[in-house]
């Protein structure tokens, strides 16, 4: 593996630094945001900006990501751990490999179990729409779509405007938020519309 050219790709989707693990509940966040997502890969012993500075005690960090990723991981996950050397500094690289089980759920500091899904370098909420979606396609069940006049009105109306969001399209349809998120949520797994995730927000346009 060539650690230093992956360091220089930096921080993105699939990749993380991490100087060292301080908390389970920060770490099973970003890990599951990985499982959910096509999986990732941890560098730590690495600084935000690409520095290397190596890992004191690499038996802690790895208590650190097992327990994270038994007890604050739901379902739980299992990293594969490698360790690499680096001008006499070691770096312990950890792999979540996208997972068959989504979507999984992480410990969050208030004691509530969420869902992260990973957007650009960071681990972001899934909203309720994406959380179904997730759930539904690993499940395989398969969907029917039937196009009634509140599809159609939707995909005629991001033909116009290219873009929705959740709010915008129960103002359209004058329907409520479930059904809107159920009409939603059944256009995306079919691949008729795309969701798309920020850090600020989310919206919809026609795949």
């Amino acid at each position: 593996m060539n650690l230093r050219r992956q360091i220089l790709e930096g921080e993105g989707v699939s990749l993380d630094f991490k100087k060292t693990i301080t908390s389970c509940e920060k770490i099973a966040k970003t890990m599951v945001s990985f499982a959910n997502n096509v999986g990732g890969r941890l560098l730590i012993g690495v600084l935000d900006d690409g520095t290397i500075k190596g890992v004191k005690s690499e038996d802690e960090e790895r208590y650190m990501i097992t327990k994270a990723a038994n007890f604050y991981a739901r379902p739980a996950l299992d990293p594969i751990f490698e360790e690499v050397y680096y001008d006499d500094k070691l770096v312990l690289v950890v792999d979540i490999p996208e997972s068959k089980d989504k979507p999984h759920y992480s410990l969050a500091e208030d004691g509530k179990w969420w869902v992260y899904i990973r957007v650009k370098d960071k681990s972001v909420l899934a909203s309720k729409i994406v959380v179904d979606v997730l759930r539904q396609s690993s499940s395989n069940e398969g969907v029917l779509i039937e196009y009634s006049s509140k599809e159609k009105a939707l995909l005629e109306h991001l033909d116009k405007a290219e873009r929705i969001n959740v709010k915008q399209f129960c103002e359209l349809l004058n329907i409520g938020r479930r059904r809107a998120q159920r009409i939603l949520v059944n256009l995306v797994l079919s691949g008729v519309i795309r969701v798309h995730t920020t850090e600020k927000e989310e919206f919809y346009t026609a795949s």
